[in-house]
């Protein structure tokens, strides 16, 4: 049977495309426009949105990833994730599919002290409240019994080609051009973030472990959680640019946001940037001790080779 994931794409659909292939799984990738990852990849062209579109792409999946990134606008989360959210239970259950929901930590809102499976959600910001309505629909289907499915989480990311992450425009990026790399708010609290070949690699795992599913999981995230100016230290010696950080304060985000939709887009979650935002993945660990996260400074000289491998020369 085949294993299909819906929104493919993305960073994190292509590093779990490639460990399913790796793990000798016929891999179905679907979304509007599929470009394959391994050579004989299946490609579905569907629209997420249609629901007759998502069963016939479901059809004869032994397992489903929900994978997709919708355009980072509350008008179009409030109004498509629901309907995707819907669409695909409704495949899974008429398919009998089991369903791996790759999710973020926006529906715990601010949280004081440490991430973890157990702590409930708490929404504070509008994006927040869009996630924890998809996950209540999601796990009241779970414990009605109607669909096998699991929760993979992950802090915000980084890694090699990961477009969509803050330190790729803000750091990485301006390393690599010579520039001052750029931090919000405070470079002096701890933040945790997610390797995303690692988040592919155990998100393809989760999904082939009988024993994963009907729970929630953190993805294997490096305990040892920097501060960002321990981060952005270990970013300016594996570029090799000995310059001070940029730190930009709330109104100067504000400011920047008036002429980049994105950054305003972003304003609503800078609580993660004004006090310590620490993931735990001790459960994912304890599961599955012979996975072992990237550390940071291992992830951070992998992007910079990336950018090397791609002709910048710093």
């Amino acid at each position: 049977m085949v294993q299909t994931i819906l929104g493919a794409g993305g960073v994190i659909s292509t590093h779990t495309a490639k460990e399913l292939h790796h793990l000798g799984k016929k891999v179905r990738l679907v979304s509007r426009n599929p470009k394959s990852v391994n050579a004989n990849d299946e490609l579905v062209h569907a629209d997420l949105l249609n629901a007759q579109a998502v069963a016939d792409a479901v059809k004869g999946s032994e397992v489903v990833y929900l994978t997709v990134g919708l355009p980072y606008k509350l008008e179009v989360w409030r109004e498509q994730w629901p309907i995707v959210m819907r669409n695909v239970i409704a495949a899974c259950k008429l398919h009998n599919s089991k369903l791996v929901f790759f999710d973020n930590v926006y529906a715990y809102g601010q949280v004081n002290g440490i991430m973890t499976e157990s702590i409930p959600t708490k929404p504070s910001s509008e994006k927040g409240k869009v996630r924890a309505q998809i996950l209540d629909m999601l796990l009241a289907e779970m414990k009605n019994g109607n669909i096998t499915a699991l929760v993979a989480r992950a802090a915000d990311f980084y890694g090699p080609d990961t477009p969509l992450s803050f330190l790729q425009a803000m750091v990485f990026d301006n390393l690599a051009k010579g520039k001052k790399p750029q931090w919000m708010i405070s470079d002096k609290f701890k933040h945790s973030f997610t390797y995303t070949p690692d988040a592919g690699r155990a998100t393809a795992l989760l999904g082939n472990t009988e024993d994963a599913f009907g729970q929630v999981w953190h993805l294997p995230t490096d305990h040892k959680t920097l501060t960002g100016n321990e981060f952005l230290k270990l970013a300016k010696n594996a570029f090799g640019v000995n310059k001070n950080a940029m730190i930009m304060p709330k109104w100067m985000l504000r400011m920047v946001g008036l002429f980049i939709p994105t950054v305003k887009e972003s304003m609503e979650m800078l609580y993660q940037n004004e006090h310590d935002y620490i993931f735990d993945s001790t459960k994912f660990n304890a599961r599955f001790p012979d996975f072992k996260a990237v550390n940071y400074a291992e992830g951070i000289q992998n992007i910079a080779l990336w950018y090397r491998t791609r002709g910048y020369d710093f």
